[in-house]
This record gives C-alpha cells, sequence and structure tokens, in this order.
C-alpha cells in the first residue's frame, strides 16, 4: 500500500503489516528473511521517519494492563494511544506528565519520539516520565529495559525514531488533577523581542506557548499569542463530548498563500479574547484534533513541518533572523508556535536543548527545499538542530552536526543487532 507521514510528503509503497500480539510480532521479526523494518503507529510523524517498505503496524496492541491508583503508575502496550490513556484515566484524575500537540499518537511513538509539551521548561520530554520498557530485538529475544537495566539502551530508545527495536510495553508515572480543565492566561505581545521577554517573565508558568506570525516583517516581526496554563482545581474531571468535524478533502493549494496568511494572521492576533479563562484541556493542549484530517488545508502535494530549537546561550539575534527570513520568504504558515524548553537529557537522540524553539508548516512548492537549505545553516551556524519527528528532508551532514552522539547511538544499535534489522527512509537518507 501506498503511506506517508502527516506531512503527506514523502510517499512511499510499503508492505504493512499488523500483528495482534507481541509474539506475532517476533514471528513476523524473524520471517522478514533479511530485509530491514521499521515500526509505526497512527502515522502523526510529519515525514519518513516511519516509512520504510516493510513496516510493523502497532496499533493492534493497544492494551491498558495495569494501573496503580495510588501511585499513578501505568503499564500498557505501545500500541495505545494518549487518546485512550486520557479516556479512560482522566476521569479517576490522572493526566499525561507531558504531551505533544495532538493526543493521537502512540505510547510507543511518543517513546521513539521522545515528545516533549508546552511544560518541557519544567518536566523534560515524555522519556523523563517512562519507568521501563519492554524492547523486541533483532534476534526475537524480549529485555526489560530503564535507566539502571540496560540503561544504554534505553537512552538510544528513547528518541531513537524506532531504530532500535519494537516496543511492546511501557510503564509510565501518569500526573494527578482535579480536574479537566485549564486556567488560561493569554497574554498579547507587538514582536518577537516582547514575547521572548514574556517567556522569561512566566518561567514558572506550568504550561507556555504562543502562536506567532512568521508574516509580518519590520517593527511588528514575530507578534505573538502566549498562552499560559496551570491545571485547574475545578470544573470536573468529564471529557468532552466527540465533536471533531473533518476536512473531507484537499483545499486547492493556491487558497494558501502570502495574503490569505496573512490576512488570517491579522485577524487572529486582533480577536477580541479574554485574557482570563477556563478552558477545558482539549482545545488547550490540542487545538487542532478538533478538525480531523487537518493535513488537507495544503492540498493534494502536502506539505513538510519544520521545528527548530536554538540554544538559549545564542541568545535570541539568532532567532530573530531566521524569523525574518521567513517572514521576506513570504512562506509563512498560520500555524506557527514557538516554546521553551528546559536542558536537554541525556538521551542519545533526543531533540530539545535549553533555548527556544519554532514549528511552522510549509507547503511544498518549488524553490521551498532550497529556504529550508538556507535556514538550516541558520540554525547550525546558532548550534541548534532539527526535530526528527518533523523532518523529511534534512541532509546527512546536517544531522550528524547536530546530534553529537550518533556515532555513540549507532554503536548501541551494533550491540544489539539492531542495524539492518531496523532502518526507515529516514534513517537510510540521514546515514544511520
Amino acid at each position: 500500500m501506498r503511506i506517508h507521514g502527516w506531512g503527506r510528503y514523502p510517499v512511499v509503497e510499503a508492505d504493512v503489516l499488523a500483528p495482534a500480539s507481541a509474539s506475532a510480532t517476533a514471528r513476523l521479526l524473524a520471517a522478514r528473511h533479511g530485509t530491514a523494518l521499521i515500526a509505526r503507529g497512527l502515522g502523526r510523524s510529519y515525514g519518513d521517519s516511519a516509512l520504510a517498505p516493510l513496516v510493523i503496524d502497532n496499533t493492534r496492541r493497544h492494551l491498558l494492563l495495569d494501573f496503580d491508583a495510588a501511585s499513578g503508575i501505568l503499564r500498557c502496550e505501545a500500541g495505545a494511544t494518549l487518546d485512550d490513556l486520557l479516556e479512560v484515566l482522566l476521569p479517576q484524575g490522572w493526566f499525561l506528565p507531558v504531551t505533544p500537540g495532538t493526543r493521537y499518537v502512540t505510547v510507543g511513538g511518543a517513546v521513539a519520539s521522545d515528545v516533549h509539551g508546552k511544560n518541557h521548561h519544567l518536566d523534560g520530554c515524555f522519556s523523563a516520565h517512562v519507568l521501563s520498557f519492554e524492547l523486541l530485538l533483532a534476534d526475537g529475544s524480549v529485555l526489560q529495559c530503564a535507566r539502571d537495566v540496560h540503561p544504554e539502551l534505553f537512552r538510544a530508545t528513547c528518541g531513537g525514531m524506532g531504530l532500535t527495536g519494537i516496543l511492546l510495553t511501557v510503564t509510565l508515572r501518569m500526573r494527578r488533577v482535579r480536574s479537566a480543565y485549564i486556567e488560561q492566561t493569554t497574554l498579547r505581545a507587538g514582536s518577537l523581542a516582547e514575547v521572548l521577554a514574556l517567556f522569561e517573565q512566566h518561567r514558572s508558568a506550568s504550561y507556555s506557548v504562543a502562536w506567532i506570525d512568521c508574516v509580518t516583517a519590520g517593527a511588528r516581526l514575530g507578534r505573538s499569542l502566549l498562552m499560559l496554563g496551570e491545571h485547574a482545581d475545578e470544573g470536573g474531571l468529564a471529557p468532552l463530548p466527540r465533536r471533531s468535524r473533518s476536512l473531507p478533502l484537499d483545499l486547492p493549494p493556491q487558497l494558501l498563500n502570502r495574503h490569505t496568511i496573512g490576512a488570517f494572521n491579522t485577524l487572529y492576533y486582533h480577536q477580541p479574547r479574554s485574557a482570563q479563562a477556563r478552558v477545558h484541556y482539549q482545545p488547550y493542549f490540542y487545538p487542532l484534533d478538533g478538525l480531523l484530517h487537518w493535513n488537507r488545508l495544503y492540498g493534494k502535494a502536502g506539505f513538510v513541518q519544520y521545528q527548530f530549537v536554538i540554544p538559549r546561550a545564542a541568545g535570541t539575534q539568532a532567532l530573530h533572523a531566521i524569523v525574518a527570513r521567513i517572514a521576506a520568504s513570504g512562506r509563512g504558515s498560520f500555524l506557527a508556535v514557538l516554546k521553551t524548553f528546559g536542558p536537554a537529557n541525556d538521551n542519545y537522540l533526543s531533540f530539545p536543548m535549553e533555548g527556544y524553539t519554532l514549528a511552522l508548516d510549509f507547503k511544498l512548492q518549488h524553490g521551498l527545499l532550497e529556504l529550508l537549505n538556507e535556514l538550516d545553516a541558520m540554525v547550525l551556524a546558532a548550534g541548534g538542530r532539527h526535530y526528527l519527528a518533523k523532518d523529511a528532508r534534512m541532509s546527512a551532514a546536517t544531522f550528524q552536526h547536530s546530534y553529537p552522539q550518533h556515532r555513540a547511538f549507532q554503536q548501541v544499535r551494533r550491540d544489539y543487532g539492531a542495524i539492518g534489522a531496523f532502518a526507515s527512509c529516514q534513517s537510510n537518507r540521514l546515514g544511520l
């Protein structure tokens, strides 16, 4: 079948196998006849990190196996989704310790991408809350891994994009909450410098994220809306009714251009809104989940999501220059998100480092890849790097320059027989 990531670029022909149990997964692994494969969840990584000629679909193994209501420790199969966890555990007063911008990802995918959220500055990545996991190796054996049990394999698997083995089960600690609601504070910033100052001023906020205008240039470059959040004490734990709408077809790509995006950004920035509001967790953490298949906004050709981090030590000048270059190109999107990161962890390929991260979408069109190569050089010059879960076109040289532990990662793969057994289109492109 033809498969792709959430950006719908690239598209590959693949044999997709969907085993219903760990033993069936092991049998398929043994029968691969020398062909490397990659595990895949819901396909929400944007580029080609879960694409390969042979793919193991993990979504049939989605059971929640055990939960300790006193400690919040959950053991589940790797194919369980974040939405599954919230549906079952939030009514009992437990929330995800870290969540990305969609709840439609598997727990295994969250570990493999070592996802981060609006609270990284305080709580780190998803792996910081993972206690252990079971990993199916290339030889068919299963290892229990934790920080003190096969620690090098634990560090390589968290953020390792599925290149060490196939995750079977994950044990993690959930977060106790009293309500399904968030106390949201919205602050308007007239420029990039102003929103960065607001981030610093509110570093103690549990959650923080900014929508940023990457089209308007000049004195208003980077004007933003910063949304702070704290778990509410009131409002109840009931989920919202499922009323997601769906985009039924691909929009004509010419509808998204500098003029329409600029008009949207102006309206969104100036839209009247309350500075203080109590909102349900779904629109706060997952605003795009309310529109299923929103990736069709960019047309049939798809789009590239570009996310990078600039270290705090480099200052804000580099970030300002990159945003200015994006604005000058006229290619910026209306879906641009700015966050701050806390310190990096010690996983070999985890993305965050202490600094500022910007993620935005670029409609796939002529001249885009040349622009992104130019932005890559600016990111590297500032000591930054790009997120593998969003990547669809980074060069091997760029990857190797910005992920200094890639050789140590490869040595772990070599030690556990993963090289030649697990590979993706992305790993082949990056020289892994």
